[in-house]
């Protein structure tokens, strides 16, 4: 059972949590439970590092930052214990759970989960700090980035060999597009992994991505559920799970969007081998994801160059490609920011042809012209002017018959 930071953010909450992980002591289950930091706490954290120096020390930021879920294992193991129930907190290091040395943003190398399992013969409930780790070289505390918490607790599933994954949040389950744009939206029983994958790395912000990966990876059935629900009376959330378990596969199952783009076209640029690589090598190197990328037809050994980047990386883009401008040789540079990503993502589109043409026509219909469109297999993606958002999503979502009833 993972808990995020909205869900232990007072210690009301926390014995509430308290109550969710009784009821499945009382079931019978031997139960691990993995806790963010309480709602607010690794902002203040962050910033304290930030105040304290510009150029901090990333090994100093991860043992500061990591203190977050250390308050809340403890504070949930007491909950626990004043309910009757045995726990005891663990910590990244003392799992352990071994990591890479990217301080800040470290990967998962391995977890030994024994003595979690020995606990669990003396009826103990384990209580695991989620998103920091140990780098064994060093001895030194890690932390996995942003919603690393996600990512502990699948991997932690996985090394326990756990029946499943309950994944607990603000909201009680996946839902076919953002409930706040699109009110019809509908709450979806099951969705398969690679579905999951689409939609968290293309802007629903239920579950991180690398969290979804390893539970496809290890196979790990994982529910998204509410624990704002009754302990006593929980809803049933959603199963992620393959794609040969879900028995009717819709052709689309949810609309996803993303504001944070930014849009950098290159004109004539010389229509040569090499060239996309000494535009893309430099932004690669400089840590900058690339995503839809579009060149039009040469026209006398010149062409342009469209792609879009993260906004928070859109300045640091410009500025590695204006100086080397002169490397590559275009004739000039133009940028947007008020550009947003809508794709579709659907294991059934595999089996369908036409999927996309018909959102072309339907959003052409609204009057939404497209920037730049990107296809893989389960999926497509649009770039539009940001203005225009949440109509395409509205759209897509009542064309693919998305409206709840």
């Amino acid at each position: 059972m993972k808990f995020g930071g909205t869900s232990v953010a007072t210690v009301e909450r926390i014995r509430n949590v308290a109550r969710h992980v009784k009821r499945e002591l009382a079931a019978g289950n031997e139960v691990a439970v993995v806790v963010s930091a309480m709602a607010g706490k690794t902002n203040e954290l962050v910033a304290w590092c930030k105040e304290t120096s510009p150029l901090y020390d990333q090994r100093e930021y991860d043992a500061v930052v990591a203190s977050g879920e250390q308050v809340t294992a403890g504070l949930l193991a007491i909950a626990l214990q004043e309910m009757g129930a045995p726990a005891r907190s663990w910590l990244g290091w003392q799992a352990p759970i071994h990591t890479n040395d990217t301080h800040g943003s470290a990967r998962i190398e391995s977890i030994e989960g024994a003595g979690i399992i020995e606990g669990f013969k003396r009826g103990e409930v384990a209580v695991v700090a989620g998103f920091q780790g140990l780098h064994k070289e060093s001895g030194r505390i890690t932390t996995l980035g942003r919603g690393g918490s996600d990512t502990s607790a699948v991997a932690l599933a996985a090394a326990i060999k756990a029946d499943r994954c309950d994944i607990y949040t603000d909201v009680d389950g996946v839902y076919s597009t953002d409930p706040r744009v699109v009110p019809k939206a509908r709450r979806m029983e099951r969705i398969a992994f690679e579905e999951m994958l689409e939609m968290a790395s293309l802007g629903a912000k239920v579950l991180q991505v690398r969290s979804v990966e390893v539970a496809m990876v290890h196979k790990v059935p994982t529910f998204v559920r509410s624990s704002f629900d009754d302990p006593a009376n929980p809803g049933a959330g959603t199963l992620i799970c393959n794609e040969e378990d879900i028995v009717e596969a819709q052709v689309v199952t949810g609309i996803a969007f993303s504001r944070d783009e930014a849009q950098i076209t290159l004109r004539r640029v010389a229509d040569k081998p090499g060239v996309a690589a000494a535009v893309f090598m430099p932004l690669a190197e400089a840590g900058i994801n690339v995503d839809m990328i579009v060149q039009v037809v040469s026209e006398d050994g010149n062409t342009d160059m469209t792609f879009t980047v993260g906004s928070a990386d859109y300045e640091r883009a410009f500025a590695i490609l204006e100086k080397i401008k002169d490397d590559i040789g275009f004739s000039s540079m133009a940028g947007a920011k008020d550009v947003a990503k809508v794709s579709a993502i659907g294991i059934g589109m595999r089996s369908h042809a036409g999927v996309a043409a018909r959102a072309f026509r339907a959003l052409s219909e609204k009057g939404v012209n497209i920037r730049a469109i990107t296809t893989s297999e389960i999926k497509f993606s649009v770039l539009i002017d940001e203005a225009y958002t949440e109509l395409a999503v509205r759209t897509l979502h009542t064309l693919y018959g998305l409206d709840a009833a």
